[in-house]
């Protein structure tokens, strides 16, 4: 991977902004739910962000968006936007956090530079929106040392943005494949990585990459994790390297 720039560490919240975490305005909605309209069209992120928030959190976003729209792109220090972004967990609730920031980038109009400095200048709250808003708001390559750089962190959350559609569309073979490894590594779902079985599908060197893990871990009397066997089974490896035999006498 390339290492473009040596990253600040995230600078701590706020007094108001620790309650993106602990304080919600909304009905919480299922977390799978959620991260199902991340992934979606930004319309139908829309349309469930105003189904599930109280009038309140729904006017503020509603006047935010509309702010961001009326004046897009960066304005001297910080933009207006970008305060927005810092309100979004109080004003919206920790579980709606991420969807009302991707809304408000979008709204921006927030290219590849926008994106970089909110990322590199943000809390790990804002960096893992810009990461959920890449695959809409960034059509080509340009914003992957982002995505590198979560990829080095050890936040699960993070990475589980960082392994999303626009890692799918754009990581080279060789960071993508170490990108499956860190999330075997940091215990992060599989279920979490974009287009995994189009991408593992036939990829024997990384059934050599797995295959030499958990001969590591097995050799060192550890487990190995579940998720290993199956992105293994997607490779459609023939055969399986030394010590991956499935616990309950699966083959490839």
């Amino acid at each position: 991977m390339t290492h473009p720039r040596t990253t600040p560490p995230a600078r701590t919240d706020g007094p108001q902004d620790t309650q993106d975490d602990t304080q919600a305005h909304s009905t919480r909605t299922p977390r799978a739910t959620l991260d199902t309209a991340l992934t979606s069209s930004l319309d139908e992120l829309r349309r469930h962000l105003i189904a599930h928030l109280d009038p309140a959190a729904r006017a503020w976003l509603e006047h935010a968006l509309d702010e961001a729209a009326a004046h897009p792109g960066m304005h001297g220090p910080i933009s207006a936007w970008e305060l927005r972004l810092a309100e979004a967990g109080r004003r919206c609730g920790a579980a709606y956090a991420d969807a009302a920031r991707v809304l408000i980038l979008e709204a921006a109009r927030a290219g590849t530079d926008a994106l970089t400095r909110v990322y590199f200048q943000g809390t790990a709250d804002e960096r893992r929106a810009v990461l959920h808003a890449l695959p809409h708001l960034v059509s080509g390559p340009g914003a992957l040392p982002l995505v590198e750089d979560a990829l080095r962190t050890n936040d699960t959350r993070l990475l589980s943005a960082a392994v999303g559609p626009y890692a799918a569309r754009h990581l080279a073979p060789h960071d993508w494949r170490h990108a499956v490894l860190k999330c075997l590594f940091t215990g992060v779902p599989v279920d979490h990585v974009a287009d995994l079985p189009r991408r593992a599908r036939g990829d024997g060197e990384l059934a050599r990459m797995l295959g030499d893990y958990a001969a590591e871990r097995t050799a060192a009397g550890r487990t190995v994790p579940e998720d290993l066997y199956r992105v293994l089974d997607l490779t459609e490896s023939v055969t399986r390297a030394p010590g991956t035999d499935h616990p309950h006498g699966k083959e490839s």
